[in-house]
């Protein structure tokens, strides 16, 4: 028989065209979406508003995958780090980030990091694989069904596990549907894919018309400094990189964020803040300042709180928009960089209900 196709892996073009191969109207498409993600129905047989013999041929070529997390972590600031187990045994990690007025959740698109920055533990053990679109989605619906009943996600950031833009087909179809008003309904300006810089990736966004925020994972504001904390850089120079980032079509007052871990005695200096101020002229921008979160695997640390707010400050006083980002969920491994998912057991798993 042929393999039955998860329904969360088909875009809204692959899902009309499924249906309209068992002869049934265009609209239906929406009525599946809805029970798909506004309702996160776990069955065909949920959707009650189509036909008894509809649900039945549908549920013979496809099925409705789901993730419940292997186990959840607080932090003392409300941070929350889930842990999920992929059917083949591969496991993820995403992150719940409560603000005072948002709730924003980290999502992973690959199993394990190829890009090896030197300031991340992802990374220390390889790529495991790409995740499938319904596995970067799932991770969204799983959460939903923790967060309490007054509270929604409002922000969605694919900047846990891996690089997005290694994973471009399914990332990408992954946040059409998070975009869509039929089915996760963000506002493409909360959804934020952040990249280590894969230039013909970026230039290849240019034409796909599908709205998010751009973010781009600097680091450094000298090529020297850039191939010692990103090994990408020697693939895509900075130089290129930038290039890149100039041609990026904008909306109007839209801005590419750019993430700078500051790293101490490596890229905090009084003249790292006057080059960033250099290279960033001319691209409409924000610089998001994230302190390292320090890690025993990590070999670099954290900048003193006066090195921080003197760079933030150059940055500043040359017109540019600069916020330190505060570190949240460090204790229990779930801030910037840390993210690791190891694969040991657990003597007691989070229940969720």
């Amino acid at each position: 028989m042929p393999q039955k196709v998860d329904l969360k892996n088909l875009a809204v073009s692959e899902l009309r065209d499924l249906i309209g191969s068992l002869g049934k109207e265009k609209y239906r498409t929406i009525q599946v979406l809805k029970w798909l993600y506004p309702l996160r129905v776990e069955s065909v047989d949920e959707m009650t508003n189509l036909s008894k013999s509809f649900r039945s041929e549908l549920d013979q070529i496809s099925f409705i995958s789901g993730l419940l997390p292997l186990r959840i972590e607080e932090a003392k600031d409300g941070t929350k780090k889930l842990l999920f187990q992929l059917d083949d045994g591969h496991r993820i990690e995403s992150v719940l980030i409560p603000d005072k007025t948002r709730l924003t959740l980290c999502v992973s698109t690959q199993a394990g990091c190829a890009m090896g920055c030197r300031f991340c533990l992802t990374g220390r053990a390889g790529l495991k694989r790409s995740l499938t679109t319904s596995e970067i989605l799932n991770q969204i619906l799983a959460a939903y069904r923790i967060v309490s009943g007054h509270v929604s996600i409002t922000n969605i950031v694919l900047m846990g596990m891996g690089e997005p833009l290694a994973n471009y087909e399914n990332t990408l179809k992954a946040i059409s549907l998070m975009t869509c008003r039929d089915a996760l309904k963000f506002s493409s300006r909360r959804v934020t894919l952040s990249t280590v810089g894969l230039v013909p990736e970026i230039d290849r966004l240019a034409n796909e018309g599908i709205p998010f925020q751009l973010a781009v994972s600097l680091n450094a504001s000298n090529e020297e400094t850039r191939n010692l904390l990103m090994p990408i850089n020697r693939r895509y120079p900075l130089k290129e990189l930038l290039a890149a980032c100039r041609r990026f079509p904008l909306r109007p007052r839209a801005r590419i964020t750019f993430e700078y871990v500051l790293v101490e005695s490596v890229n905090d200096s009084i003249q790292n803040a006057k080059e960033l101020v250099k290279i960033l002229r001319g691209i409409p921008s924000k610089i998001n300042l994230i302190p390292l979160n320090e890690a025993p695997a990590i070999p670099f640390r954290s900048p003193t709180e006066e090195t921080i707010r003197m760079f933030q400050a150059i940055l500043m006083e040359s017109g540019l928009t600069a916020i330190v980002r505060a570190s949240k969920g460090s204790e229990i491994s779930a801030a910037c960089g840390q993210l690791e998912a190891k694969g040991q057991a657990f003597d007691t798993m989070t229940q969720i209900t």
